[in-house]
């Protein structure tokens, strides 16, 4: 139930700043298959800030939809910061977002690899400034939907500090 709280205020937050600051926000999603904008979309006045977002599981649609380039995952994998990078500026262009959000990693159970186990994620953030990409790893033994949940807050907590710094910037 705490957890929950902590979703609701965060995504409130969220929603207010960009409400406020006339910014939009885009999702696209791997792993967490939607949660980022199931939670921003609770938010009551969400529709004001939320553009529109895809879940982009397969690298077909993440080429497809978002216009990530075959070269970007051949050479690094779906699962990789370039990729990230790709997935957001993508959701940013394809819905005309101030501010896009993505997300690619191993939930588990399955799938990781040493560089990067089961419970990495990979996030960017796409504005008018540029992207800027983060890794994520989840504690070890968390859950599948501890993984998704976990990524879930830590892209809103991103996406709330960068439209704080892009509404702060000319």
């Amino acid at each position: 139930m705490e957890q929950e709280k902590l979703f609701d205020r965060s995504a409130g937050a969220l929603i207010e700043y960009c409400r406020t600051h006339g910014l939009t926000v885009a999702t696209a999603e791997s792993c967490t298959g939607g949660l980022i904008a199931s939670l921003l979309t609770d938010v009551p006045g969400s529709s004001a800030v939320v553009m529109g977002g895809c879940v982009a599981y397969t690298n077909e649609v993440k080429q497809a939809v978002l216009g990530v380039p075959a070269s970007v995952i051949s050479e690094h994998t779906e699962v990789s910061a370039p990729c990230a990078a790709a997935m957001a500026e993508g959701a940013r262009r394809l819905m005309g977002a101030s501010l896009a959000v993505s997300t690619t990693g191993y939930a588990g159970p399955g799938g990781g690899n040493e560089k990067n186990p089961v419970g990495t994620v990979y996030l960017a953030i796409a504005s008018r400034t540029g992207t800027v990409t983060k890794r994520f790893e989840a504690p070890v033994g968390s859950s599948r939907t501890e993984v998704k949940r976990l990524a879930a807050l830590f892209a809103i907590s991103l996406l709330l500090e960068s439209a704080r710094e892009n509404e702060n910037r000319p």
